[in-house]
């Protein structure tokens, strides 16, 4: 599995050596140009970069003209088509409005599976399947509340733990039914916790994931377990330390998590 975290401007550089490929925010490229050019880079390096509308962010996805405009610009790997927050229909008629009007953009496309029952994430998935390059499928669906598990009383931890165990049970039932694509790659956005990504080390199919989970984890000074991660998830979003400079601890913090990461999901 491919593995990417998002990271400040001040490590971007060294992210390199710890990213497989680069994942970029389209909302800081009209803050930080360096953070552009950093992506613009890496392209010439060879390196693979996927850009994200950053719906996670803000809430809704990037507007859509200004999107196409970065895609033209950067050429991206991939780029994530907008979608809308757990609505299966609206992200379908986001996906097709978006591909019609931006017909030459260059770039394979990445569509995000959305719903909020079973139903309607299967029906978004087999649209997914049948009009996009890669599938992508989130980690905080609210559908993962009442199929996740937890042993947690805690009720923030409850719910990070039912996420977790939510989307492995999700794609496990995809897969079951005999809905999963195995010649299509997947590519899974963010985490709650990272003990999720050891259950899927059989599923070839699942190519990539994004989290900045141990960035962030590092930054605020939390170190993860061996195998197992943190059982509880920072708050801050890696977008609102983009310009962090760290020190030496933070740093190691940093360099500790992600290779931690990295062993959950591939070893």
């Amino acid at each position: 599995m491919l593995v990417s975290h998002e990271s400040p401007i001040s490590i971007l550089e060294h992210s390199r050596n710890y990213n497989d490929y680069d994942y970029a925010l389209v909302h800081l490229f009209e803050t930080h140009p360096e953070y552009y050019s950093f992506f613009k880079a890496s392209l010439t390096l060879g390196r693979e970069v996927i850009l994200d509308n950053s719906i996670f962010e803000l809430g809704a996805a990037f507007e859509s003209s200004k999107f196409a405009d970065y895609v033209s610009e950067l050429k991206p790997t991939y780029y994530i088509v907008p979608d809308v927050l757990e609505e299966s229909n609206a992200t379908m008629e986001s996906y097709t409005a978006f591909v019609k009007d931006y017909s030459e953009l260059p770039g394979l496309k990445i569509g995000v599976v959305q719903g909020k029952t079973y139903d309607e994430l299967v029906e978004c998935y087999k649209f997914m399947e049948s009009n996009s390059d890669y599938i992508a499928i989130s980690f905080d669906y609210s559908y993962y509340q009442y199929v996740g598990r937890s042993n947690s009383k805690d009720s923030n931890q409850a719910k990070l733990e039912r996420m977790c165990d939510g989307r492995r049970k999700f794609i496990d039932m995809l897969i079951a039914d005999n809905i999963w694509n195995k010649q299509k790659p997947h590519h899974l956005l963010g985490a709650s916790l990272a003990q999720e990504f050891s259950h899927y080390k059989n599923i070839p199919s699942i190519r990539s994931v994004d989290t900045s989970n141990p960035v962030v984890a590092g930054i605020v000074g939390s170190r993860y377990l061996k195998g197992i991660g943190l059982y509880y998830k920072p708050k801050v979003l890696l977008a609102d330390l983009i310009d962090a400079e760290l020190d030496t601890d933070q740093i190691y913090n940093v360099a500790f998590n992600v290779s931690e990461f990295y062993n959950i999901c591939n070893k």
